[in-house]
């Protein structure tokens, strides 16, 4: 679980740009798709930035997140969005939607993927017949050693971030400094799942995968190496 310190830099200086872009790519899909969808769940939401952006496109929207830091100032920035915290493998809300996402890898923490299956059973109790489930995966081509880079957020605070490989999958490290003084480090791990166990799990859960891509739009196929898969309830 992310630190309420680690929360807080998270929102003031900086990752909204995943969750934004996201959300472009998912509403021109289902323009594309020719899709009538109105209501969403996102799953791992965050500070609440894909619920924003789809509650502005019209949506009815809901979001939950183990954070309790994060779910904090998602209700703080969307007092008219509800926001649980939760977990995903317990999670069960009292409604149903048309569309269930999940993204930023967020699935990679899930360290067991007999978990994976517990949360796809879940989500399939929860989406309408024939709802739709977006989500990302990291995949083979993420699980190397870079170099650790560095983010200037301001005059006095800047962050380290490192990826690293372990066996399975990958460390997360983020390492934040107010006036040249550390003042929070995280570890994140995350483990690779393969696609086709993801798959076969979501198949038993009766949702159906409808494309496994490295992008959500057939029209702007790019080289990334992360999975985006969509699997429609049946």
């Amino acid at each position: 679980m992310y630190s309420d310190a680690f929360c807080k830099v998270y929102n003031e200086f900086g990752w909204n740009y995943f969750p934004e872009a996201f959300a472009g790519q998912l509403l021109l899909w289902m323009e594309e798709a020719g899709l009538q969808l109105h209501s969403c769940l996102d799953l791992a939401c965050g500070t609440g930035v894909l619920c924003r952006c789809l509650a502005d496109a019209g949506f009815s929207t809901r979001g939950m997140d183990f954070s309790g830091g994060m779910i904090h100032i998602a209700r703080e920035q969307n007092p008219h969005i509800p926001f649980d915290v939760a977990d995903m493998i317990t999670y069960r809300p009292d409604e149903t939607f048309d569309l269930v996402t999940c993204t930023g890898d967020a699935l990679n923490h899930i360290l067991d993927i007999e978990n994976l299956g517990i949360i796809f059973q879940n989500v399939s109790s929860y989406l309408k017949p024939g709802g739709w489930f977006v989500f990302d995966l990291l995949n083979e081509k993420e699980i190397s050693t870079e170099e650790p880079f560095d983010l200037d957020f301001s005059d006095t605070v800047k962050a380290r971030f490192q990826m690293i490989r372990e066996e399975g999958g990958v460390c997360l490290q983020t390492t934040v400094y107010e006036n040249g003084i550390q003042t929070v480090r995280e570890e994140i791990h995350e483990r690779v799942h393969d696609v086709d166990a993801v798959c076969s799990l979501l198949e038993k859960a009766g949702l159906q995968v409808v494309s496994v891509s490295h992008s959500l739009l057939v029209s702007a196929p790019r080289e990334a190496a992360t999975w985006f898969i969509k699997a429609r309830k049946i």
